[in-house]
């Protein structure tokens, strides 16, 4: 059994390698895609998908491979993760997701220090936030229910895929969100648009968690 230390240090790597990935992937994106958007998403999609079905089977078997408040307050609230672990975890994963974007900054060049001047908001991008957590949190306690040993695969399979489906390109991870606020390159966030992107993934993860208690039940296990 990994040791709490194990497991905060999983939690803490995952997220910094996965928003290193996320932003770094932009940055090279915009470089080379010429100023065509589409392009420059979908090669900063790829690697986001990519980077998750590695990260989740590296550290899934440590620490269940959360990277996300939103899934680390739906297993606690599933009464499967102590609370005051899952304030740690969610320590770690804030802290952890900026580090990823501050070391994505260093490998590119860019100054260490930005705030993203990039605006998302309005009521079709708070929505589809709430949708992209929602379908996430489902295909997560889906399969752990069901195919646990899937989860890796179907969670950066549904990121490729909501990253197209979703208005908002599916942060779906209030890490995520705080971190990318931090970087104004491809990625960024504005940070007045933070609180509603994390509201609105909360409220998305709090409805999947109630509807997949009823579907497969509550006693699940993360892989």
């Amino acid at each position: 059994m990994p040791s709490r230390g194990q497991r905060l240090a999983a939690e803490w790597l995952g997220t910094a390698f996965l928003l290193a990935a996320v932003v770094g992937s932009g940055i090279m994106a915009q470089k080379l895609a010429g100023g065509n958007v589409a392009l420059a998403l979908l090669c900063n999609t790829i690697p986001t998908g990519a980077i998750l079905v590695v990260l989740i089977l590296i550290f899934g078997p440590l620490s269940g491979a959360h990277f996300n408040p939103a899934v680390t307050l739906a297993f606690a609230w599933r009464g499967e993760m102590p609370w005051p672990t899952a304030g740690l975890y969610i320590l770690v994963q804030i802290s952890g997701g900026i580090v990823g974007v501050w070391l994505a900054h260093l490998m590119f060049e860019l100054p260490l220090w930005q705030s993203s001047l990039t605006v998302r908001t309005g009521a079709g991008q708070w929505l589809a936030e709430g949708v992209a957590t929602f379908g996430l949190l489902l295909t997560i306690f889906g399969c752990v229910a069901r195919a646990p040993s899937a989860v890796p695969y179907a969670v950066g399979l549904y990121i490729t895929s909501a990253y197209w489906f979703t208005a908002s390109t599916s942060f779906a991870n209030p890490a995520v969100t705080i971190a990318r606020s931090l970087s104004d390159t491809f990625a960024g966030i504005a940070p007045s648009g933070v609180l509603a992107f994390i509201t609105a993934q909360l409220f998305g993860a709090a409805l999947a968690t109630l509807l997949s208690g009823w579907l497969w039940g509550w006693q699940t296990k993360l892989v």
